[in-house]
This record gives structure tokens, sequence and C-alpha cells, in this order.
């Protein structure tokens, strides 16, 4: 019997996103479920640096390739192993880098990583907030190892981005800590404030403008733009203190941290569904704890920009907007 087929958003190689071709609407067999799977039909996605860097290093192939990680949507079906999941829940979730992505009518997930989504919340608030979320969780409470009783200054570089933007409210309800954020335009110098930033650093003068708000220096960084920064992050940083990078500069040089003895830490939320990791569920659990936070009002979306075109179109035009680098907080393509 042939498979059923669904509509999706992919690609072929990496073009420009200028080019027409660099996203286009196929169609595709509606994915088999292993074991431990939900089938999601995805109601919004969101667009991430990490996608943008996905389709344009493709290489050529003759197979379309399914971007997109951020989703949320309804559960359709469920693989006959899972059992914390049911048909008809209304989910959230960041993906898996090592399977076909969200950008489709019907994407199937593993249950470990997909959580109830904010009740609160509609499918574009929603799935804005996943991939962000655990990274900057991760980053804090698993790299950092932050507790409600830590103390200090946390820089979270790129204040205005995804990350930075759920950082900054995730250390100010569940940490002492306090928070200095790094943006440049002065709509970006707002949003920080909006959602929690105790003071606002200028990145471009990384080293003096945070002199001149945290004399003694921070003791954790968070750095999505790490390449040329490492000097200016061994003035900032206190003495033991520590840095997490979710980028790849290629050749990065971090002997300047070795006299102050600063850890230098690395964060890649795929790591746990890449390997498969015994704690992968862990993924699950942190996005029902943020869940029950954007409820009580205590967290709220970081969604900026909506696209209602669920199309190669949209997606090209959200692609467009995250790869010019001038965007606060989180663009969503929703149905």
């Amino acid at each position: 019997m042939a498979r059923q087929m669904m509509h999706a958003i992919a690609s072929y190689k990496g073009l420009p996103i200028d080019d027409p071709e660099s996203l286009q609407d196929v169609e595709v067999p509606v994915p088999a479920l292993r074991p431990r799977d939900v089938l999601v039909r995805v109601r919004a996605v969101s667009v991430n640096p990490a996608d943008v860097k996905s389709r344009a290093g493709l290489p050529e192939g003759e197979e379309p390739r399914i971007l997109g990680f951020d989703a949320a949507g309804v559960v359709e079906a469920a693989g006959p192993e899972v059992s914390t999941l049911s048909v008809g829940d209304e989910v959230w979730y960041a993906g898996d880098v090592t399977r076909p992505g969200a950008n489709c009518d019907l994407h199937a997930v593993d249950e470990r990583i997909v959580a109830l989504k904010p009740a609160s919340l509609g499918f574009a608030e929603a799935a804005a907030m996943p991939l962000t979320t655990i990274t900057a969780w991760e980053t804090l409470f698993d790299r950092f190892g932050l507790t409600a009783d830590s103390t200090g200054t946390l820089l979270a570089l790129g204040g205005a981005g995804g990350v930075g933007s759920i950082m900054i409210q995730l250390v100010k309800e569940l940490t002492g800590l306090r928070v200095l954020a790094s943006a440049g335009r002065p709509e970006s110098r707002e949003w920080v404030r909006q959602f929690g930033a105790d003071d606002v650093v200028n990145h471009h003068q990384l080293a003096a403008s945070t002199r001149e708000v945290a004399p003694d220096g921070v003791d954790y960084l968070f750095s999505p733009h790490s390449r040329g920064n490492v000097e200016a992050f061994a003035e900032i940083v206190r003495p033991f203190g520590h840095i997490t990078a979710i980028d790849e500069p290629e050749g990065l040089d971090l002997l300047p941290l070795k006299a102050k003895s600063i850890a230098w830490h690395w964060e890649l939320m795929f790591t746990r569904s890449i390997y498969q990791t015994e704690d992968m569920i862990e993924q699950k659990r942190l996005l029902e704890a943020v869940s029950a936070l954007v409820d009580d009002k205590r967290i709220r979306t970081t969604l900026n920009t909506s696209i209602d075109d669920f199309s190669a179109a949209g997606l090209r035009e959200a692609h467009r907007l995250v790869e010019a680098g001038r965007s606060t907080g989180k663009v969503v393509v929703t149905r």
C-alpha cells in the first residue's frame, strides 16, 4: 500500500536565501514512527541561527532535506512504547538534529524531548521558545551549576537574541544573580531591559563597558560570539569564573583564560538526542518546568515577529530576517 504523502518545506543544497530554490515546497511521505515517537501535526515553527546555518551549509543531494527545529503542534499518533503523551496533546519541542526537521505537516519526534506546551500560550508564542530555552537552561543549571542560592554576576552576550531573552528571565526568576546583557541598538537595549536585565553593556566596547557597570568583573559569561573576544573575556571574568559558548569559531585560543583559572564550557542542546544519553528525558522535564513558569506568568514568550505563511516563501522570509542578524527575540512561521 502506498504511503500517505504530506507537504514539507525542504532544501536540496545550500543556496543564498534570496534564491527561490533555497527552500522549496515539496511532497514527501508521512514519517514512520519509532517505538517512542509521537507524530505531531505542526502548527508553528521558529527559525533560529542554527536553521540558517544548516540551510546555508547543506551539501547537494538528490533527496529533499527538511529543516526546522523548534515546533509546536498537536499529537496525532503515538508509537507503541510511548507512555508520557497522548493523541490530542498540545506540545512544544526543539527536535533532533539527526532526524528530518519540523518544517512539514506531520513530524516524528521522540517523546523524551517533547512536553505539553504552556496552556496560556498560542502555538506561535510557544514555538518561539524550546530551542533557546533548552540552551539557556542547560547553560545555567548544567554547565554553570547554578541554584536558587547562587549569587554573583552573569553577563549574557547577545542579550536581545533568542537565548539571551530567555536566559535573562530564568536567571532573575530562579537564581540570586545580577544579570548584565550586551546590546548595541537602542531597540535591543530596551528589549533586554524589558526582560529583566539589571544593566546593559555594549559588545563593541565589551571590556570597557562591562567594567563601567561591574568594576570587579563578572562570575559567569554566556557567549554566542567568541571569535576575537577571548582577550576581553579574560579581562572581565573574575578568577575561577565560568564561560559557556555555543558557537564554534575555528582556531579558538583559550590560553588567555589560564592565568585566572577560568573554566570554559560548551553547550549544544542536541547532545542528549544525538547520543541518546540516559538522561535524555531531562529535556522534557525542563520544558515542563518552564511551561509551568510561563503559565504562572513568571516567564514570557520571546516571540517578536510572526509570519502567517507556512510555505517555502514564508520560511524564506523568516530565514532572511534571522540571517540579517538584526532581529530582537524570535521569528516564527505559523499556519
